[in-house]
């Protein structure tokens, strides 16, 4: 299943991604106003063009500042250095936390119900084995292993 990134931002400038599973997907996500920003929760949201521009060939340009202020390697057009890198990747697992649910030890069980249309199509998050992870993958449900966060889904520091 492919995955389509849109660049949105909210009426309060603040930037962030989303991922969705077509263009209508956002389009039906967006009209009912399921779409929100993770800094302010504003679903009064719009699709921006992309600030990361990797293939220029315009040397003179680089990546722009992260929504955390990062910094963007001087020496090394179109690149983000490796504290940057981190940042960014920081707020994308904890927008994902934060817009899926919980469903712990039945997460196989539940991708498997999304997958097969017998339950509710929903972002959703848990544990599974190395080898339920491969099974589910081989069915042709898309998954991705998120570090462990421990109880508090904020305490990735």
């Amino acid at each position: 299943m492919a995955t389509i990134i849109y660049d949105l931002e909210c009426d309060f400038a603040h930037r962030f991604e989303g991922w969705f599973r077509s263009a209508e997907d956002f389009d039906s996500q967006h009209g009912r106003h399921l779409i929100t920003c993770p800094q302010c929760g504003s679903s009064s949201v719009r699709k921006v063009p992309s600030r990361i521009n990797i293939g220029s060939n315009d040397q003179s340009r680089t990546v722009a500042d992260t929504p955390a202020n990062g910094a963007v390697s001087a020496g090394k057009p179109n690149t983000v250095d490796v504290a940057t890198a981190f940042v960014m990747a920081k707020q994308v697992i904890q927008a994902l936390v934060a817009h899926s649910e919980d469903v712990g030890e039945r997460f196989a069980e539940e991708a498997r119900k999304i997958h097969y249309e017998e339950a509710p199509a929903r972002a959703i998050r848990g544990q599974a084995s190395p080898e339920e992870c491969e099974e589910l993958r081989d069915e042709g449900i898309d998954i991705v292993a998120l570090p462990n966060l421990g109880p508090d889904s904020s305490s990735l520091n």
